[in-house]
């Protein structure tokens, strides 16, 4: 809110107030933030975490598509408050959508993902020839 001072007075702007974006309401329900994701490289596996709240299982969508992993969700929500004289209705809707482009050394038939406490895990497992192979020792002859 922006402040104009008259004749020492403070009063606020009331075209500012008239013409936020918000002023009726309705920009505070719209919620667009990508989650951060941490990716660990493991010996035998990626893992992805995604920290998104208050979702259920059934909330996200993953698919695997010519190398492309997509992580998304769309949740919409609806209350109705009614009194004596008015009604209000709010909707909610957010959402996302992460792209990842997998290496060639994923193994896509073996990707498992879960979802507990708010955090999406997403287990990416390596093939097995790209699994670090294990020191051997050569004898001398």
């Amino acid at each position: 809110m922006s402040i104009v001072k008259r004749n020492n007075l403070v009063f606020p702007s009331l075209m500012n107030e008239i013409f936020k974006p918000d002023w009726f309401g309705g920009m505070e329900n719209v919620a667009t933030s990508t989650p951060a994701v941490n990716i660990k490289d493991n010996e035998k596996s990626f893992d992805l975490e995604l920290i998104v709240p208050g979702r259920k299982k059934e909330d996200f969508n993953i698919e695997v598509d010519n190398e492309l992993l997509t992580i998304s969700s769309e949740v919409k929500t609806e209350e109705e408050v009614k009194d004596e004289n008015y009604t209000r209705r709010e909707f909610k809707f957010t959402s996302f959508q992460r792209a990842f482009t997998l290496p060639e050394s994923i193994d896509v038939d073996a990707i498992k993902a879960d979802y507990v406490d708010g955090v999406l895990k997403v287990e990416l497992p390596k093939k097995e020839e790209a699994l670090p192979k294990p020191k051997r020792l050569i004898e001398l002859k």
